[in-house]
């Protein structure tokens, strides 16, 4: 802008920076503010070339309008009030503040004292006066519209999903075919693409993609924040995923995706963000209105810490909420996303009186018509009290199931007792889920995810191995349940890789033979290791990018054929619970569980701790509509002790049972069984469907 700028009223909705083609209007939350600057830059963004007061008040709305501002425009605000702690306040106007609104920002803050409201030699009490706009990315005014010719959202039912749980920069690192290499634009690169589809997943469920923080004590032990659960930005793509500095690069990638059949699923985190407790920097929220935006202790000078990284977002204020939904409503209907994976979803139903699913962040987002069409996943814990919420959330939630992750790990790995829980967790962990008209598709079953081993690890190592992180291995999850089948790490020993991806096989194929939705952890396709490593949120490196050269290709092809198969066959994912009632049509239960001489599990079964095979005859679920898939019936043999013969159930007349899959021999065609039993190899799964006789 080369002439002197003028303001006038411009309006309070909507709120952030909103270019109209002529200029741009600015609105900003505060409702505890006495005044509100806004700050230009120029074209580098090196020069804070203009301080405006926004002239409006509408509400706790500030607002101005600037005509002949064009998109490209850096900017920040500056708020002055009390600087009184205790009381909840920490306005500081020496801070240059990032638009909560912005739609890109620069890049990341450059750690110095400066960034904090009080001096970092004393403590929060006291009063920094030096100005923190060296040191703060700009927020940047952006159109984003953008041409999406016939993009259409795919709209996979959630019963057909397979969600891929990946890391934009990880996934695409060391691909040498994926350019550019971490970026948006690589991960929806023509070789990602078709590797993707060529698996069979569904939807990619990314990290988060929305700007983070880079916390100062990594960055003084040479670390990053590689998975990025500290954001600054709930409106901005993260900048170091971008190739040019441009959005409409997400906006490229999720048309891509899309033009593949595959939904995109973003991995949000509205629970906290990343300034921290009251020793923490004055970056954006806390510098517009810290008694809104967190939620304080009694002591207002300290804050709720229900997430374990030192502060809590007020979700219960009326307009941090809307934030929340703005933002969520700006990711379907300007980027295009498909869903959202909430991180720490418990905390955002947390009220006065502790968590309630009739929360108001549940109310708003359930009732909202945006949001309506998306998928929408919680993590159902946080760390505060009662913080543990398992089953606990109203649909159409679904959420991500950590029992079955360590029901499908203790039984493959022999622990006593697993028989009743992993039957549970078959079946969609009805305990759990099977209420309030919620289906069985609410479970989303996984076996590993970000936060802990990968697969390749859950079977090579028998303790975590975090020293990189700084921590002295104090770090991550102690109990992984997982076992080095006889060497820690990697081995040369045929016996011990061969029993490694025996184990690897029976484990994915539970995952893809459950009710529920499974998740694939991006990597365990190809026997991705992290080298022991179970906490790798600070390795932005060879630790946690996933190395090609080394893919495990017939795991590949094994991972694919599973995915095939569960999609051919409905009974294997169906909304309904299979409860062994009944159906009208035929009278025949929907679910039997035999014992290996054929005859039915009984009491005395059950509570066998020792017992370690488990068969499964599924069938349509009982109150199935009959115009839903069908199929006759699905027979699965889980077993994790020695080889047994397995009587097969009678089939009806004219049908016959076909063996279709066998961990043990993955290459093994399919085989009719004649003689009414079969030989089920140790430590392998089995599985046979009912089929006409020819």
């Amino acid at each position: 802008m080369t002439s002197e700028p003028t303001i006038s009223a411009g309006r309070a909705a909507p709120l952030g920076a909103s270019f109209d083609g002529d200029g741009v209007n600015f609105a900003v939350f505060s409702a505890h503010a006495a005044r509100m600057t806004l700050c230009l830059f120029s074209e580098d963004g090196k020069t804070e070339t203009h301080r405006i007061e926004l002239p409006e008040r509408d509400g706790d709305v500030w607002h101005g309008y600037i005509g002949g501002l064009r998109p490209g425009q850096m900017y920040g605000y500056r708020a002055d009030g009390l600087y009184a702690p205790f009381e909840g306040h920490r306005f500081n106007a020496n801070k240059l503040l990032i638009d909560p609104y912005a739609k890109r920002l620069t890049g990341q803050p450059k750690w110095h004292d400066a960034l904090f409201g009080y001096d970092g030699k004393r403590d929060d009490l006291s009063f920094d006066a030096r100005d923190s706009s060296p040191y703060v990315p700009r927020s940047v005014v952006v159109d984003p519209a953008f041409s999406w010719g016939e993009d259409t959202p795919p709209h996979i039912p959630t019963e057909d999903s397979i969600i891929y749980e990946a890391h934009v920069k990880g996934l695409t690192q060391l691909h040498s075919g994926a350019a550019p290499q971490g970026k948006f634009l690589g991960l929806s690169s023509d070789v990602m693409l078709e590797h993707l589809t060529r698996l069979g997943i569904t939807a990619i469920e990314l990290l988060p993609a929305q700007s983070f923080l880079n916390d100062r004590f990594l960055v003084e032990q040479g670390l990053t924040n590689y998975w990025g659960y500290q954001t600054l930005g709930f409106f901005a793509p993260d900048p170091r995923y971008l190739h040019d500095g441009d959005i409409h690069e997400f906006q490229q990638m999720v048309a891509r995706f899309h033009a593949a059949g595959i939904e995109v699923l973003m991995d949000v985190v509205y629970n906290h963000t990343c300034e921290g407790n009251e020793r923490g920097p004055t970056l954006s929220f806390r510098g517009l209105d810290n008694l809104s935006y967190y939620r304080l202790a009694e002591d207002k000078r300290f804050y709720v810490n229900d997430t374990g990284t030192g502060n809590t977002v007020n979700v219960d204020h009326p307009m941090v909420l809307r934030m929340i939904m703005d933002s969520l409503r700006y990711w379907v209907g300007v980027m295009h996303v498909d869903g959202f994976r909430f991180d720490l979803c418990a905390t955002l139903g947390r009220t006065a009186r502790g968590f309630e699913n009739g929360a108001a962040f549940f109310d708003a987002i359930r009732q909202d018509p945006v949001l309506a069409k998306v998928k929408l996943i919680a993590e159902p814990w946080d760390v505060g009290p009662g913080g543990y919420q398992l089953g606990a959330f109203p649909p159409p939630f679904l959420e991500w199931n950590d029992r079955f992750r360590d029901a499908v790990r203790r039984f493959w790995r022999g622990d006593t007792a697993q028989v009743p829980r992993l039957a549970d967790r078959l079946m969609g962990s009805a305990m759990q889920f099977d209420h309030s008209g919620r289906p069985a598709t609410t479970s989303v079953n996984f076996v590993t995810a970000h936060d802990g081993f990968t697969l390749t690890d859950v079977v090579s190592y028998d303790h975590k191995h975090n020293e990189a992180n700084g921590e002295d291995n104090r770090d991550g999850h102690d109990a992984s349940y997982s076992s080095n089948m006889g060497v820690e790490g990697p081995t040369d020993d045929t016996d011990i890789l061969s029993a490694r991806a025996q184990r690897r096989r029976n484990m994915m194929a539970t995952l893809l033979l459950s009710q529920g939705t499974p998740m694939i952890l991006g990597g365990d396709e190809i026997g991705n290791s992290q080298g022991g490593n179970n906490n790798a949120y600070c390795q932005d490196n060879e630790t946690s990018w996933i190395d090609w050269s080394a893919a495990d290709w017939p795991f590949f092809e094994f991972t694919r054929q599973m995915i095939a198969f569960r999609k051919a066959h409905p009974i294997l994912r169906q909304k309904r619970f299979l409860h062994s009632r009944e159906r009208a049509a035929d009278g025949i239960e929907d679910l039997f569980w035999w014992r290996e001489d054929g005859e039915p599990m009984g009491e005395a079964d059950w509570t066998d701790p020792n017992r370690k095979i488990l068969c499964a005859e599924m069938r349509t679920a009982s109150g199935t509509p009959a115009y839903a898939a069908l199929e006759t019936a699905v027979f699965a043999v889980f077993n994790a002790g020695p080889r047994a013969q397995v009587v097969m159930p009678t089939p009806l007349k004219g049908m016959r049972w076909i063996c279709k899959v066998d961990t043990s021999a993955p290459e093994r065609p399919s085989s009719d069984v004649s003689q009414g039993s079969i030989d089920c190899p140790a430590e392998s799964v089995m599985v046979l469907t009912l089929e006409p006789a020819e």
